[in-house]
């Protein structure tokens, strides 16, 4: 036998062989047809019934889980066929939140709900879009004239920080890297992300927020190329026009504002602190005032990712479905905020001690009435501080003594 015989022969036995172990592909596998043994249907059951284990599970209460069934219910139902039974939209919902809550990976999430584990990254990808679409509307709505006037309100009791409309920030989402897409998403700080740049109000909800830039971009120049900063840019967003600051009734009027940190632009409409290198005591005041107010987005930032422990660790999905993720939590953070949580109190400065303003920074307040620059509004606000009638009893010892 020659040795071209022996090739196609064996050749021939391979091919054979490789057919007989090729695995049969189901289109449902047979342990998942009937997931009557799986958490939906056993563990969830148990769950439903007791409150406080329903809540640290998913992260909502049972109440709340079921008023978003029936908000998202009906964009996220599918029909049955003639060939399987569709995923139930309570389970859907449920495969979401378990995600979100844990972050992790869609094997060991299709393995404890008895899916397939493309049937959860459909589900996961799917539910997040809709619970975006449905709970933005009410819990993400574009802010009217009525409503940023009631934030700067609720900010000027709570932070006392007059004239502003919310705090701004940026958070870098973890992520693996996207195919073909090489280092643009990698960031100083040393790993793959994407940008989330968020407006939050005084008690911590998110007003607007803006996902999906670079993460190699600086905060300040994705806020530049942010629908709010191209917005803000040409006065838009139905921002109240600028008035006299509460206690300066013959004062000038005053812009309405947003606060950021040093990585932001100073803006007429967006307030950063003074540079270390160039303070005062009256600087310093004004620094510390405005860090208590952008304090709120850090707390929305720190509740979201406590709540839903995907942001922990890389998110091993698509870009679009990473974005999808992350506008579900923003959503969810707000829905559960406002329907659960605690709003902040204010404190009573009234019972504190007589203010003490120091001599020398009384005598040399500079008056400010042209506030035609971001410089001058800044520079006018500093000084409105030292005030005794709107000066905090603790300033001093915190941002100066």
């Amino acid at each position: 036998m020659s040795s071209d015989e022996d090739d196609v022969i064996l050749l021939w036995w391979w091919a054979r062989q490789k057919k007989i172990s090729k695995k049969r592909r189901y289109w449902v596998h047979p342990i998942n047809v009937s997931n009557i043994c799986s958490s939906t249907s056993v563990v969830a059951n148990e769950l439903h019934s007791d409150p406080d284990k329903f809540k640290t599970f998913y992260r909502m209460s049972k109440s709340n889980f079921d008023n978003l069934v029936h908000i998202v219910g009906p964009k996220i139902f599918k029909k049955d066929t003639n060939f399987r039974i569709a995923v139930p939209v309570e389970e859907r919902i449920l495969i979401t939140l378990r995600f979100l809550a844990t972050g992790c990976n869609f094997r060991a999430l299709a393995q404890h709900f008895m899916r397939g584990e493309t049937t959860v990254g459909k589900i996961i990808a799917e539910t997040t879009e809709a619970i975006w679409e449905c709970l933005q509307p009410t819990y993400l709505p574009v802010p009217s004239l009525e409503l940023w006037k009631n934030i700067a309100a609720r900010y000027n009791l709570l932070w006392q920080l007059p004239h502003c409309l919310g705090s701004i920030d940026g958070k870098h989402i973890r992520i693996k890297k996207f195919n073909n897409t090489g280092s643009r998403n990698f960031n100083y700080k040393g790993f793959f992300s994407i940008q989330l740049l968020a407006c939050a109000d005084a008690d911590g909800c998110f007003i607007t927020v803006d996902i999906g830039d670079l993460g190699r971009n600086s905060d300040g120049g994705v806020f530049r190329l942010s629908r709010l900063g191209r917005w803000l840019e040409i006065g838009g967003m139905n921002v109240p026009q600028s008035e006299p600051l509460p206690h300066d009734n013959e004062g000038p009027n005053f812009p309405y504002y947003f606060c950021g940190d040093e990585a932001f632009p100073l803006k007429s409409y967006l307030l950063r602190p003074y540079p270390q290198k160039t303070l005062n005591d009256q600087k310093r005041i004004f620094n510390y005032r405005l860090s208590r107010g952008r304090k709120s987005v850090e707390c929305a930032f720190g509740m979201m990712v406590s709540k839903f422990r995907v942001f922990e660790t890389p998110i091993a999905c698509s870009e679009s479905t990473v974005i999808s993720i992350v506008k579900c939590a923003c959503a969810l953070h707000n829905y559960i905020r406002k329907t659960e949580g605690k709003l902040y109190e204010s404190q009573n400065i009234n019972s504190q001690d007589e203010i003490n303003i120091p001599h020398h920074l009384t005598q040399h307040q500079q008056a400010v009435h042209n506030l035609s620059t971001a410089s001058s509004v800044r520079e006018y606000l500093s000084s409105y501080f030292l005030r005794p009638e709107v000066s905090l009893p603790w300033q001093w010892k915190y941002a100066v003594e």
